[in-house]
């Protein structure tokens, strides 16, 4: 991993830190363009409900647990490289 992508990552810090779940898995399906986030391993989502804009929030026990995100790479604009 390069000194960009470092940066990168390092961006996020603050955004991450403002969630206020303590721990996160992230998965990315580049075929389906899906970004599956987690707050919970395992989880066993047993509601859940779609947005107008195409976010799919689990919950389990009322608990969320897990947001899917359909079309991730079309949501806003990636951050520039500054290296």
């Amino acid at each position: 991993m390069g000194a960009a992508e470092v940066e990168k990552i390092s961006d996020l810090v603050p955004h991450f830190l403002g969630i206020p779940h303590k721990k996160i898995w992230i998965d990315y399906d580049e075929e389906a363009d899906v970004l599956y986030v987690s707050f919970k391993k395992p989880s066993h989502a047993d509601d859940s409900e779609i947005t107008e804009d195409g976010v799919i929030v689990r919950r389990e026990k009322g608990a969320v647990v897990g947001m899917t995100f359909l079309n991730a790479s079309k949501r806003g604009t990636a951050p520039k490289s500054r290296g």
